[in-house]
């Protein structure tokens, strides 16, 4: 067995193509989602992805995979997952 799979961790990566097509793998959740901002948790940390007309193609949390179309303007990584709401982490 892998040491992944034995952490029960399943592999991450991301692929940007154009800054128009993004695909994610690893993915365990999204948070939140609107066309400027999406918050995915990955076992590497939170992943925000920015951008304009951001729109969710597929989310399979079984596979872990995320796709998404839109204008990307920008990948930020935060470690770990926050312990409340937006407002716990408005007020840190």
């Amino acid at each position: 067995m892998t040491e992944e799979k034995k952490q029960g961790k399943t592999p991450h990566s991301v692929i940007l193509e154009n800054r128009k097509a993004f695909t994610a793998t690893g993915v365990s959740n999204v948070d939140s989602f609107d066309e400027q901002t999406i918050v995915a948790y990955t076992d590497l940390g939170e992943l925000t992805v920015r951008g304009s007309g951001l729109h969710i193609n597929r989310l399979n949390i079984e596979t872990g995979e995320l796709t998404l179309t839109g204008e990307v303007t920008s990948l930020t990584y935060s470690e770990g997952r926050p312990s409340g709401g937006v407002l716990s982490r408005l007020f840190k």
